[in-house]
């Protein structure tokens, strides 16, 4: 009975221990990446009383925000509210020009308070509602902002004992993870793995691994990594441009009612192929969407027409470029991101995974992987059995 109890109890406490780390991961690799990653949180009152101060919520990323409509909680890249950066409100009504947002306790809307109409360019996430309400996690943006904290003062003080500034910043904190999780991977399967000693004088012993653990892990961290650098290669443009009644060389003064023509260069500087696919994020824009191939180096033009609404005033455009390794052909990527952009994300990591852990898996095998160490041992308490 006890040796039942012992082991649920040890079940229980892992799965308590890979959802925590699943939530620091998601909370983490949001806050590296710049836009939610399955949990996002509120730091004002402005939501109150749907998402109280300092409470999470669960975030469905919108790489396609077009499904979004009037009523959803959504995380959005403000140019005005709160002082610009990501904000969480709500969609309380849809024109021609973008959407209107509002904060539940505010008491005027944010276009009221001088924000541009928002427009699916900027729109990142969207919180999950159960039947009519907001799914809410008390205090887990508390808790997230102070470990934030602690880390940015660990990686302060590591930058001062180093000398360096390169561990600083979101992408220091990147390296600082991938590092440590790195270790933290080799050192459990090394402890995992060690055999006890069978012999009294020079004895063989073997750090044996499970190839098919060594291979899910590989995976993993493959899939992990490939989704993570396809979300940060993707991003949205936004364009304020101002409806006049008169003409002007200024790029980003439009005639009321007219429209204009500008080219957008598309470059990659990364070493690996990719196929870039460009898109209108808003309305009152028009682009040529490709798709483009990019190798190493490699640049191409994008034509995006912007026009500009009868009305004067200011107001913003936007187009998405979406960035995926040329693993696949264009055309069945571009057919595959015309169903749903995360198709073809999941598709092309799905690749880049499998290019790399099949010939791993086949030279590995399914058996053990067992390392050698020789040693002596020449002590009495060397002979085990």
């Amino acid at each position: 009975m006890r040796g039942s109890i012992d082991t649920g109890w040890g079940i229980g406490s892992q799965i308590a221990v890979l959802l925590a780390i699943l939530v620091c991961g998601a909370l983490l690799a949001g806050n590296i990446l710049g836009v939610p990653i399955l949990l996002s949180y509120v730091e004002s009152g402005s939501m109150e009383p749907t998402i109280e101060t300092g409470d999470g919520f669960v975030a469905i990323p919108t790489a396609d925000a077009r499904s979004v409509e009037t009523g959803d909680v959504v995380v959005f890249e403000a140019e005005e509210a709160d002082g610009g950066g990501l904000t969480t409100h709500r969609i309380v009504d849809e024109t021609e020009q973008g959407y209107v947002t509002r904060g539940d306790a505010n008491p005027v809307t944010d276009q009221d308070a001088g924000e541009p109409y928002v427009t699916d360019g900027q729109i990142v996430a969207t919180a999950m509602q159960f039947d009519g309400g907001v799914v809410t996690i008390p205090h887990l943006g508390t808790a997230a902002m102070t470990v934030s904290a602690a880390l940015a003062t660990l990686q302060w003080q590591l930058a001062s004992l180093l000398g360096t500034d390169a561990i600083l910043g979101t992408s220091g904190l990147g390296t600082l993870l991938l590092v440590g999780g790195l270790v933290v991977i080799a050192a459990s399967f090394r402890s995992g793995a060690r055999r006890r000693e069978v012999g009294s004088r020079t004895r063989s012993r073997r750090n044996v691994f499970d190839a098919r653990r060594v291979v899910l892990a590989v995976a993993v961290l493959l899939f992990a990594v490939t989704l993570a650098t396809t979300l940060a290669m993707s991003g949205s443009t936004e364009l304020g441009v101002v409806s006049a009644e008169f003409d002007s060389e200024r790029p980003d003064v439009i005639p009321a009612g007219e429209s204009e023509v500008h080219t957008f260069e598309l470059h990659n500087v990364g070493v690996v192929p990719v196929v870039s696919i460009v898109e209108p994020a808003s309305g009152g824009i028009d682009v040529d969407g490709g798709p483009h191939t990019l190798g190493h180096g490699e640049s191409a033009n994008a034509t995006v027409e912007i026009s500009a609404p009868d009305e004067r005033g200011y107001y913003l455009r936007s187009f998405a470029e979406y960035r995926y390794f040329a693993v696949l052909p264009p055309p069945l990527l571009a057919e595959l991101h015309a169903i749903h952009p995360w198709v073809a994300t999941t598709a092309t990591a799905t690749v880049v995974t499998g290019v790399f852990t099949l010939p791993l898996a086949i030279v590995v095998g399914t058996g053990s992987i067992a390392v050698r160490d020789r040693k002596r041992s020449d002590g009495p308490g060397s002979l085990l059995r």
